[in-house]
Formats: C-alpha cells, structure tokens, sequence
C-alpha cells in the first residue's frame, strides 16, 4: 500500500517516464497537463475546493495529487487553509496575471478585430476608451467605400451623447452614473437618457441616428476589463443612405460580439459586469419588496 504525506510535509512532484506521453504530433508532460486541471478546477463560484471535490474534477489519486498540490503550493499557485483543509488559488496566480495584462497593448488586441467588424458590416468600426467622463477614439478603421462616417483618432466627447458615449454611461457602477447623469441640467432630457440607458443594458448597445454626425447612424457596445469594469467601447457607424432598419439586428449582434471579444482577450467573464449586477440586484429587491 502506498502511503501519503500529509500535504505541506515534504514531498515533492517527481517526474519519470509514465509522466511524457505523447499527442499527436507532439509530447506533453503529463505532470503539467494534470496540474494545469487543477488550477482549472477553480471558478469564480468555486474558489475554495476539498481534496475530494478536486479528485473528483481531475480523476486522479489522492497520492497523486496531494505531490501536485504540494507543488503548486511551493510556488504560490494554490494554498491550503481551514480545518476541514480547502484550497485555492494563491497570490502566484495574481502575479502572473499582472505580467499577462501588462504585456497586453490594447490597440494591438483590438485591431484585428475591428477589421473583422468593419469587413462584416461594410462600415467604419472605431474602439473608444474612457478617460474621466469622455470617451476617447483610439482606433479607426475607415469603411472601404466612397461615402463614410469617419470621426478620427483622438476625437473625444462627453459619454452623455451619441451610441459610444451612451454604450459606457449605461455600464458605469451606479454612484457614477448617476453623478454624471445629475450633471444634466434639463430634467427632461435626464429622464430621457436614463430610459435609453436602460434600453441599452437591455439589449447590449447603443443605437443612435445623428446624434453627433447628421445623418450618421452608430451602434456601440462596450468593453470590460477583467474585474468587469467598463473601459470603453466599439462602435460602428455609416450613412443612414446605407444603414437600413434592417440591418439594425445584424449590426447589434456584431458590434456585441466584437467588444466582447476583445474584452475577453484582457480577462473578461460574461456577466461580469458591475452595472449590470447592480441593475439585477436592484431589480431584485423590488420583487423581493
């Protein structure tokens, strides 16, 4: 019978041959491959698991892994705490984390993307950022045809106007929102927005026709960051020569994919996002009341 260690007792992951199989075309350490597993067990609402509820995720041996997760341990991937013990990841995780995202150049990330978008919709696809309470054109990709809706890199505005202002305001935490949407002097207009807002977190972007450029038809979508964080948005606009109704649900859909992925490329979860929890939570104390 094998015996184990309890776990933080010595030990450590040893690999030998039973631990290289191959795949394909190439090998890969199995050792690798299982503790990998492991730190894949962990969710957000899983992020404390047993011994047992981790065998049961990855299959292995409890000898096995308690020599992975004595390993993982040793270098601040995972940690062990309570009695009954639980683990879960550990600061190692974050470091890596912060190295991944720091690599990261947003514009980089974003253009292929963009060109997918202005390729699939025929029009000009712009990614904004939010700086204070403007959003900021970053990057422009012009439609390829004769007649265009450009608004070029570095045009700023308030985020109280137009698809790609409206598409951040709506996804503000709530404290936020509201301080800038009291800042509306007219209260009529404030009540306006607050109901086209409301659309927006409905549907997931932002529609407008000439709010900015008459006769331009925008829609926009935003993007989070990974604490789900609003930080911008896509958009896309053309002439409304162009832009049919019809097209309305098409374009919806691809400007919400667009910003979606690329929110995911610097961590993103979908229903990650503040304002929306803050919305539901909301919404659910009303039906609760």
């Amino acid at each position: 019978m094998q015996r184990t260690q309890p776990f933080g007792q010595g030990g450590h992951c040893c690999m030998d041959k039973d631990d290289v199989e191959t795949k394909g075309e190439g090998a890969t350490v199995r050792a690798v491959d299982r503790a990998i597993a492991i730190l894949q067990c962990f969710t957000a609402d899983k992020p404390a698991l047993s011994v047992l509820e981790i065998q049961r995720r990855v299959g292995l041996s409890r000898p096995t892994l308690y020599r992975l997760l004595q390993t993982l341990a040793a270098t601040g991937l995972v940690k062990a705490e309570g009695d009954p013990q639980r683990f879960r990841l550990a600061h190692g995780v974050m470091e890596l984390a912060h190295v991944w995202l720091a690599g990261l150049n947003k514009i980089d990330v974003a253009r292929p993307i963009l060109e997918a978008l202005r390729e699939s919709t025929g029009e000009t696809a712009a990614l904004f950022v939010l700086r204070e309470q403007k959003r900021i054109c970053v990057l422009e990709l012009e439609s390829h045809h004769a007649l265009t809706i450009v608004r070029g890199v570095g045009d700023a505005g308030v985020i109280t106007v137009g698809a790609s202002g409206k598409a951040i305001l709506a996804y503000l935490d709530e404290p936020r929102r509201n301080a800038i949407l009291n800042q509306v002097t007219s209260k009529t207009r404030r009540a306006e927005l607050v109901k086209v807002l409301d659309t927006v977190r409905s549907q997931g972007f932002a529609m407008t026709h000439g709010e900015i450029i008459v006769g331009a038809v925008a829609f926009a979508a935003p993007t989070f960051n990974h604490n789900g964080e609003v930080t911008g948005c896509v958009g896309v606009f053309g002439p409304k020569a162009r832009v049919k109704d019809s097209d309305i649900p098409r374009f919806g859909a691809l400007v919400m994919q667009a910003a979606n992925a690329i929110s995911l490329q610097f961590g993103y979860r979908s229903g990650q996002d503040a304002g929306a929890k803050q919305q539901k939570s909301r919404r659910d104390r009303r039906e609760a009341g």
